[in-house]
């Protein structure tokens, strides 16, 4: 079983709050480390339905689905106005479609607008799936208890879907300071979440605070399960 993604730097490096370009890297390998966890669970969780038990009775996807551009159809639109989505790296995104899974993800490099601090730099992933052959609701339970017993801050969220719930961890050594945060949408055979990852050095700005990150990604997230039905 793969833990919950932890906040790691580049392999090797230890953080450092010199330097130019090394705050934006780290985020980079804290964003690369929840995404591949992420993926390794759901694919072990398909290749052994039973490893997290429960009923594996798939369930009915409530009108749930695909476009092919995720980017579009689940746009962060509020914390794109704390944010712009940076020069240098655009965003990609992929649709996969197979008889027992429909997927789909986007990723995008942030900067926030205005600022002029290397460690204004975030990335945000999204990603929604649809379960056609088993009930994800034992796999979303397991991989929240995967984070709580990481030392993540767990806050459920009422009203969204049917079931929904926040992550959050902010994890200083010194000076330095990594920061993630998860919102995750069970709806049926619906499955969603919007992960956001950023770095910094006390001084040298700052992201936003967890009660702001948790009212973003739970503003974005329905904007985003409710775009997936039209």
């Amino acid at each position: 079983m793969a833990p919950a993604p932890g906040l790691p730097t580049a392999p090797g490096a230890a953080p450092r709050s010199g330097g130019s370009g090394n705050l934006r890297r780290n985020a980079v390998w804290a964003f690369v480390g929840a995404v591949i966890v992420s993926v390794g669970w759901t694919a072990a969780v398909l290749v052994v339905p039973g490893m997290v038990g429960g009923d594996s009775a798939p369930r009915g996807l409530h009108g749930y689905h695909l476009s092919d551009d995720f980017c579009t159809t689940g746009k962060p639109a509020k914390l794109l106005q704390t944010y712009s989505v940076s020069d240098s790296s655009a965003p990609t995104h992929h649709t996969d479609r197979h008889p027992a899974l429909d997927s789909m993800n986007c990723s995008m490099s942030l900067k926030r607008t205005g600022g002029n601090s290397d460690s204004e730099y975030a990335n945000v992933y999204l990603r929604a799936d649809l379960h056609k052959a088993v009930n994800p609701a034992p796999e979303l339970a397991a991989n929240k208890e995967l984070y709580r017993a990481r030392g993540y801050q767990v806050t459920e969220i009422t009203g969204v879907g049917e079931e929904a719930y926040f992550l959050y961890k902010d994890d200083g050594s010194g000076t330095y300071h990594s920061v993630y945060a998860e919102l995750n949408i069970l709806d049926g055979g619906m499955t969603y979440y919007i992960n956001y990852s950023a770095s910094y050095s006390d001084g040298k700005g700052k992201p936003p605070s967890k009660d702001e990150l948790r009212s973003t990604l739970q503003s974005d997230g329905q904007d985003a399960v409710r775009a997936m039905k039209k």
